[in-house]
């Protein structure tokens, strides 16, 4: 992929509450994957990152990512319209996406595999796990490499 370095994933955190930007973050900064982290607060700026537009419109310092992690309550576009747009365009179908949501309604759940997400991830579980450093990492590795 154009932009990556040897090794290094990058990661488009697609979230909009900074307490759980900080713990993806420090997960990240803990474990022993290179990874480059990029943040959208809502779902049109990652629209923007995703398609070089605006403020991401230099695509050297903006990369496709190689991997997605989406909220579902976002504001501006939800995460369901976005991954709607993504899996829609023959640039962005294949960036596996995973949702990072609080929710763990069936509904949301089923929607958003239907629509092609690589994994689902309820924040409550997953900050559970990532005090011990578990879960994270594996699952982002585990879902580019599928």
């Amino acid at each position: 992929m154009e932009g990556r370095e040897e090794g290094e994933i990058k990661i488009l955190l697609v979230e909009d509450t900074e307490d759980d930007i900080l713990i993806v973050e420090r997960a990240l900064k803990k474990g022993m994957l290179r990874s480059r982290l990029f943040v959208a607060r809502d779902g049109e700026e990652a629209l923007d990152f995703l398609y070089n537009r605006g403020d991401y419109a230099d695509e050297k310092r903006y990369p496709k990512p190689d991997i997605i992690l989406l909220d579902l309550r976002l504001p501006k576009l939800d995460g369901i319209d976005v991954l709607k747009r993504i899996r829609s365009d023959e640039k962005l179908k294949d960036i596996p996406v995973v949702v990072f949501t609080s929710s763990d309604r069936d509904v949301d759940i089923i929607k958003t595999y239907e629509d092609g997400v690589r994994g689902y991830i309820v924040k409550s579980a997953f900050i559970q796990k990532t005090v011990k450093m578990e879960g994270l990492l594996d699952a982002i590795i585990s879902f580019i490499r599928r």
